[in-house]
C-alpha cells in the first residue's frame, strides 16, 4: 500500500465508522454501524472484542466514570466494557423510523455533540443535539441530510461539521463555555457531480491535529484529506477501498491515524476491486493529534 499504510484489523466491518482512541488505556474503539456492535483492539497485542448493540450505534465518547457513551439509534446509552452492560441514559429525541444518529464527538466541557442521518435523503430536515449532564438538547434542525465530519479546532472555538449530501464542510464559531456553534461560513466545498472525470468523493468524518489541520475521510472517494485552518489543502493519502469513513488519532505519541472503512455492505463488484473495504487501517504521521475529552455526566 501507498504511503505506509497499514491493516491495523483485517475482519472486514459492514461500515466501520467513529475510531475513537482510549490513551488512558491505549485502545482504539469504533462502531460497525449496520452490523450493530461496537468494537475494541488493543493495538500491542492484537486482542479484539466486540459488543452487540440492540440497534445501530452511530457514535461513540469516553465517558468520564469509565467505559463509552454510545449514540444508538434508540437513543443514548453508557456501555461497561468491562461487563458489556449498556445502561440507558436518554431516549431517542427523534422519529427513529426516519433518523439516526451519525456522527459525533465530545467537546473539551464533557458535552457530547450527536448529528442525525435523515434516511429518506428526501430533504434536509437532519438534527443537531447535544448530551449534557444527561439532558438532550436541540443545537439546531435542518440545513442537512446527513451529519458528519464533526471537529473542535485546538483552542476550542471553531467547530467544523459537514453534510455529506450536499458535499459541504462548514465552520462555526463555537463557545466553550456556554455550548452554542453560531456564524457558520464555509470551509470547503467539493464536485456534486459523481460522473465528472476526477470526482473526488464527499466528505464523511473527521478529525483536527494539534496544529488545527482538519484530516477528513472522503466517502466515495478513496482518500483521506488534510486541510490547514485557513483551508489549503495540505495532503491527499489515497486509500486501498472506495468509501473510507473517519478518521482518528490514536498510539502513545498520538502519531498513528486509524481509518475505518464501508465494506460489507457495499456492492460486490466493489469489494472485489478494493478487497480491504471495510476493514482497519493505519498511518504513521509527522503531527500528532489531541487527547479527545471525556463526556463529563
Amino acid at each position: 500500500m501507498n504511503d505506509g499504510l497499514q491493516v491495523a484489523y483485517d475482519q472486514p466491518m459492514a461500515v466501520g465508522e467513529c475510531p475513537l482512541w482510549d490513551a488512558g488505556a491505549s485502545i482504539l474503539y469504533w462502531v460497525d454501524i449496520d452490523g450493530f456492535a461496537v468494537h475494541s483492539l488493543e493495538p500491542a497485542s492484537g486482542a479484539h472484542t466486540a459488543w452487540p448493540m440492540p440497534s445501530e450505534p452511530g457514535a461513540l465518547a469516553l465517558h468520564a466514570g469509565g467505559g463509552l457513551l454510545v449514540a444508538l439509534r434508540s437513543g443514548f446509552a453508557h456501555l461497561d466494557t468491562g461487563s458489556g452492560a449498556l445502561t440507558a441514559i436518554a431516549p431517542a429525541p427523534y422519529d427513529t423510523k426516519l433518523y439516526r444518529f451519525n456522527d459525533g464527538r465530545a467537546d473539551a466541557a464533557g458535552r457530547f455533540w450527536v448529528g442525525t442521518m435523515y434516511e429518506p435523503r428526501t430533504q434536509a430536515a437532519a438534527e443537531m443535539f447535544c448530551l449534557e449532564r444527561g439532558e438532550v438538547r436541540r443545537a439546531w434542525s435542518g440545513g442537512m441530510t446527513v451529519s458528519n465530519g464533526l471537529a473542535f479546532s485546538p483552542d476550542g472555538k471553531s467547530m467544523y461539521h459537514a453534510d455529506t449530501t450536499s458535499h459541504r464542510i462548514d465552520r462555526y464559531a463555537f463557545d466553550a463555555g456556554t455550548g452554542v456553534a453560531s456564524a457558520p461560513a464555509p470551509f470547503q466545498r467539493f464536485d456534486t457531480d459523481k460522473a465528472a472525470p476526477g470526482y473526488g468523493g464527499r466528505p464523511d468524518g473527521a478529525a483536527v491535529d494539534s496544529e488545527g489541520a482538519y484530516w477528513c475521510a472522503m466517502f466515495e472517494g478513496g482518500r483521506v484529506l488534510r486541510f490547514s485552518a485557513a483551508g489549503a489543502l495540505l495532503r491527499e493519502v489515497k486509500v486501498p477501498m472506495r468509501c473510507p469513513t473517519m478518521v482518528a488519532f490514536g498510539g502513545d505519541d498520538l502519531r498513528t491515524l486509524y481509518i475505518t472503512s464501508a465494506g460489507l455492505k457495499r456492492p460486490d463488484a466493489e469489494r472485489e476491486q478494493y478487497p480491504l473495504s471495510g476493514c482497519l487501517l493505519s498511518l504513521r504521521v509527522e503531527v500528532p493529534g489531541m487527547q479527545e475529552p471525556q463526556y463529563q455526566p
